[in-house]
């Protein structure tokens, strides 16, 4: 399994997903209990054999390694991967939903790995500007509070 990205990111766990900010690239990615599983276990060491047991664990039913190849995937083109180099980070070959859909069958499309990604607005798209982002006056701040060094507080 290759490593998650832990840096510039903000998590926030709801009843069923992983909400996960990105920081550098202004994206909000939501992760489905499968993919949020997948992710937790990417630790450089773990074997998708393992990963694949967790999931049946977590399911109560038999999973296909395909599953978690494709929350690799996934969660490579999120950019919530770390990129190692002279590591093999090669995700085997790629497989679509509908493909695995077809290979599984429609009663397992429940329980697949899901990421869904949303851009976030610009700072100047914003309505207000958040904390140590550049400010002329204290209305331009999501605090309210525009400091003396012209960084929102």
């Amino acid at each position: 399994m290759p490593r998650k990205r832990q840096e510039e990111l903000l998590l926030h766990e709801l009843a069923d997903d992983l909400l996960v900010y990105d920081l550098k690239r202004h994206k909000a990615h939501s992760l489905n209990k499968t993919a949020a599983l997948v992710w937790s276990r990417c630790d450089g060491e773990s074997k998708i054999s393992d990963t694949v047991a967790s999931l049946e664990q977590e399911v109560g039913a038999s999973v296909d390694q395909s599953v978690v190849y494709f929350a690799l995937q996934q969660l490579d083109r999120a950019h919530l991967l770390v990129r190692e180099r002279g590591a093999n980070t090669e995700i085997e070959s790629r497989i679509s939903r509908r493909q695995l859909v077809g290979k599984l069958g429609l009663a397992a499309a429940a329980s697949l790995p899901l990421i869904v990604s949303l851009v976030s607005p610009a700072t100047a798209q914003a309505s207000c500007r958040p904390r140590d982002a550049a400010c002329t006056l204290d209305s331009e701040c999501c605090s309210g509070n525009c400091r003396g060094n012209n960084l929102c507080a």
